[in-house]
């Protein structure tokens, strides 16, 4: 009987073997592919330990995987992959020893969590401490920028509980473990090199390339969880450790450091570091450069002059002390500019950009793609400006640009580089940069990777670091745990060539968009979905700090619900290779619980815009055939809604019959919104003509349909700030429900309909203002690239702005009192992510608002919770932040998206508010100052 079969027969359906899942599970963070055989998400330590062994008995392959964030093709493998992010337990945290125990899946920043109570921390904290594992942490010896303060992962492993080939279980620990046997033979295999282990092994503390034999050296008592930090999963599967814990500062402060150039901030680094910071972190301009173009520079806090920046963190009892530190560091830098910043915002903001780099990087400022493989060298630091001039030589020499930054202070230097892997010839002129690359990191005492371990990436190039003897004593090293070599094949040992199994190469195929233009990937669907590289952000919770990626993969924990798990479909789609063509059921499946919510085109920070892609599958998919009938009843609502307006009263008693909500394919627990008795334009004819400057108030289908109080407020508010406002002759849409459903050529006819109604808008340059924040977003993001070559389309998107960037830059206007507001604010998931939502937090503050604003999304999120079969994860998302937040201090809610207050009424049967009617519930009556003033209790929804 095949393996696999057998496998399958012998632990049932926990074995996928299917191509969706293999396709998911075929790439990590790296530029490598490896299919698996088949993926085992394993369950519990005795579960994995049956799947182990299983398939010792059965001669397969396994590779250990938690997160999946390795940047050097650690976490794949040929046969089975063991996906450990299950066990996340955390057994146990002892202040008075300082030690905790977490099992392989557990979340770094989860472990912080547990320990932040007692006043300790857990040291090493990589950039992807957000969504990496435990496991993976002692895979890679993960160390971060503070290492310097707290050491690296090997530093800190008390001991690990183990999981040998056969899947026995097995105790290391810093002075031997539980087998007086294993231990026997590693101290035989040892003591027959000493010299050889002691002059290469152990050089410097971020020497992470190959196996870290010396601290199975007597002097360091035979530290065999030393030995195993570092193994890439290639010895032992680790199933728990207990880490030693540091006591976390009180306060601290951040010295940025401004320098000529990068090599110049690493000559500076040394003296630093003698000072005893908690980190020194390098960074070139030329990364702050994409921030600024990506996120405008807002993103990015002001920066003392130079090209190159170091980034010193201290530490003190006081910020007092911590600050005091840090002006210490800025006397004696050497730096041709610095400024010490204590302030949270601006601080958190830099260590952002740092920490976002491996994603950021993926494009150089020049826009071409760059890729890691060279992304992790670390060399003495008192050689490190030396070996940074040599590497921009060698950068020149074979014409390759690209990304610096990294961990400075020990010596570690992160990049991306634009190897060329999908031109003919492209892989090998990468492997000769990479031969060369390996050369000069040698020359210079170096390592070739310092934290991210050697993986696929780099195993060949062990040879060029390291002596033959040397290697040599690392098999047997190996042979001694897994004699099989059955434990992550291809890495390390016997290591696969560094230009095998590339993810990128010449047979990928070019793939015109066909709806969207795709502009800054070339028109290329392919280059577009290869943004992601896996970095794994869209795994991380990152509400707590307004962020809402990615809202599925928070309510599912599925892989293939996280904005990676569907570009890698998406990947394998154009290659057709595990997923084959645009009707992949597997391809949909994952799709289907997309909300289109574009938080992945702002906190992905690779920039994959899932929303773009999904309606551009479904263009194709679907174009020219029958549609899902969503597609229809929801996809083309502002057509119902033009219809449903002329006999509202018939159209709710209508919509309220359970038979038409499933044959719409609405799902029959979700209440609908009630189409208004007055259409806003039928209410606005009636007002009187305001003098002032003009400003075009765009109505879109929502406003116009279901909540005209919304545009009623808008006007008052707008003319009481100065304003003549203007409406378009005729009713018109911005085609988002068609944009939504990947409708692209009717959301296209719908656009330029809308551009013509904008005409006179257009031609004299006034503002249009927008009410709703997803109709407002396709004026200023989609409508462009739908439709690239109309220059009424960039003029309209350069005068589009929403109700408080208007009033903000309104010369004069002050906002009323909004002192007695207390509310929590769901900002709209496109507002955030195309329009920014800054500005209307900064109205608010300005007039006096208590203002909670919640991360994540509503879960509504336009057609995704009405449709049936979307309900559970609907609501579950609306967990996330919203309904806890309502929950845990019942307040109004203000949300400008019409989806947002439809999901707080139906799950609560709240009422919530639009920043337009609450600055409204707030203007003098009418006749007082135009420029502000007192509450009014005037309701505009009841004019």
């Amino acid at each position: 009987m095949d393996p696999l079969d057998r496998l399958r027969e012998l632990l049932g359906p926990c074995v996928a073997v299917d191509d969706a899942t293999r396709a998911l599970y075929s790439s990590d963070a790296s530029n490598y592919r490896v299919p698996p055989a088949a993926v085992v998400r394993v369950a519990s330590a005795g579960h994995a330990a049956e799947v182990l062994g299983r398939c010792h008995e059965l001669g397969l392959p396994v590779t250990a995987r938690g997160a999946g964030t390795s940047v050097a093709g650690n976490a794949i493998g040929p046969g089975v992959v063991l996906d450990l992010t299950a066990l996340t337990a955390i057994t146990d945290v002892d202040p008075a020893t300082r030690t905790a125990t977490a099992q392989a899946g557990v979340v770094q920043a989860a472990l912080q969590a547990a320990v932040r109570p007692h006043g300790l921390l857990f040291g090493p904290d990589p950039s992807t401490a957000d969504r990496c594992t435990l496991g993976g942490m002692i895979g890679n010896n993960a160390c971060g920028a503070h290492a310097v303060a707290w050491g690296n992962t090997r530093d800190n492993v008390v001991s690990a509980r183990l999981l040998r080939v056969d899947g026995s279980p097995v105790t290391a620990g810093r002075t031997g473990t539980s087998d007086p046997g294993l231990d026997a033979r590693l101290r035989a295999v040892i003591g027959a090199d000493l010299a050889v282990v002691r002059t290469e092994y152990g050089r410097f503390p971020r020497q992470a390339s190959g196996y870290p034999l010396d601290a199975l050296l007597p002097e360091r008592r035979f530290d065999v969880v030393g030995s195993l930090v570092g193994s890439e999963g290639t010895l032992a599967v680790v199933l728990d450790a207990t880490v030693a814990l540091a006591e976390a500062p009180a306060a601290r402060a951040l010295a940025v450091l401004g320098y000529p150039d990068m090599p110049t901030a690493a000559d500076a680094t040394p003296a630093l570091v003698a000072l005893g910071p908690l980190a020194v972190e390098g960074m070139d301009r030329r990364l702050v450069d994409v921030v600024t173009a990506r996120r405008g520079r807002a993103g990015v806090p002001d920066l003392p002059r130079g090209a190159g920046w170091l980034l010193v963190e201290t530490g003190g009892a006081t910020p007092a002390e911590a600050r005091q530190r840090a002006l210490e560091v800025l006397a004696g830098a050497g730096a041709v500019d610095g400024r010490v910043l204590t302030g949270a915002g601006e601080i958190a903001a830099l260590w952002r950009i740092r920490s976002d780099g491996v994603g950021l990087a993926g494009r150089t400022p020049g826009g071409a793609d760059a890729w890691p493989g060279w992304e992790d060298a670390a060399v003495p630091p008192e050689r490190l400006g030396a070996y940074l001039r040599d590497l921009d030589a060698l950068l020149a020499q074979h014409h390759y640009d690209g990304l610096l930054y990294g961990h400075f202070g020990d010596g570690c230097v992160h990049g991306r580089f634009d190897f060329d892997l999908r031109s003919p010839g492209g892989a090998a002129r990468t492997r000769a940069f990479l031969l060369d690359a390996a050369d000069l990191v040698a020359a210079h005492g170096g390592s070739l990777s310092g934290e991210h371990g050697d993986g696929r990436a780099r195993g060949e190039l062990l040879s060029r670091v390291y002596s033959a003897e040397a290697l040599a004593v690392a098999a047997r090293v190996k042979a001694v745990w897994d004699p099989g070599g059955g434990l992550n094949p291809g890495v390390l040992v016997d290591p696969a060539p560094v230009d095998a199994d590339l993810r990128v190469g010449p047979e990928l195929p070019v793939v015109p968009g066909g709806g969207f233009a795709l502009p800054h990937d070339s028109g290329d669907l392919t280059r577009a979905v290869h943004r992601c590289v896996g970095v794994g952000r869209c795994r991380a919770d990152l509400t707590a700090t307004g962020g809402a990626m990615c809202p599925s993969f928070l309510a599912t924990g599925a892989e293939q619900h996280s904005t990676r798990g569907r570009a890698r479909l998406l990947q394998e789609m154009v290659r057709g290779d595990l997923v084959r063509g645009w009707a992949d059921p597997a391809v949909h499946e994952a799709l289907d619980l997309c909300l289109s919510c574009k938080a992945c085109a702002r906190d992905c920070p690779a920039g994959v815009d899932m929303a773009t892609y999904k309606a551009e599958v479904l263009h194709h998919r679907y174009r020219r055939r029958l549609r899902p009938i969503t597609h229809y009843t929801l996809g083309w609502l502002p057509r119902a809604a033009a219809v449903a307006g002329r006999l509202p009263r018939l159209a709710n008693a209508v919509l309220d019959n359970p038979l038409v909500k499933r044959l719409a394919g609405i799902d029959s627990r979700r209440g609908l919104p009630r189409f208004a008795r007055h259409r806003f334009r039928r209410i606005a004819a009636g007002r009187p003509e305001a003098s002032g400057r003009r400003v075009l108030l765009w109505v879109d289908t929502f406003t116009e349909a279901f909540a005209p109080e919304v545009g009623v407020a808008a006007i008052r508010v707008l003319e009481s700030a100065g304003y003549a406002v203007e409406l378009t002759t005729r009713q018109v849409c911005c085609g988002l429900t068609w944009i939504t459903t990947g409708q692209l050529d009717g959301a296209r006819r719908r656009l330029r309909h809308t551009l013509d109604a904008l005409g006179s808008a257009i031609a004299d340059g006034i503002p249009i203002v927008g009410l709703e924040p997803s109709c407002t977003a396709v004026l200023r993001g989609d409508a462009v690239d739908l439709l690239p070559e109309d220059p009424r389309a960039h003029r309209v998107k350069a005068l589009t702005v929403t109700l408080a960037e208007l009033l903000t830059a309104t010369p004069g206007w002050s906002p009323p009192d909004l002192s007695d507001v207390d509310v929590v604010a769901q900002p709209h998931c496109h507002h955030r992510a195309t329009l920014g939502w800054d500005t209307d937090a900064a109205l608010l503050r300005r007039a006096g608002a208590r203002v909670e604003a919640v991360g994540g999304c509503c879960g509504l999120a336009g057609n995704f919770g009405v449709e049936r079969g979307h309900y559970e994860v609907s609501v579950a998302v609306a967990e996330t932040a919203l309904l806890p937040a309502l929950r845990a201090r019942p307040r109004p809610v203000l949300a400008d998206g019409f989806s947002c207050r439809t999901q707080v009424s139906d799950l609560t049967g709240g009422s919530s508010r639009h920043l337009a009617q609450l600055l409204a519930d707030h203007l003098p009556p009418p006749g007082g100052d135009r420029r502000g003033g007192t509450r009014s209790d005037s309701r505009p929804g009841s004019a």
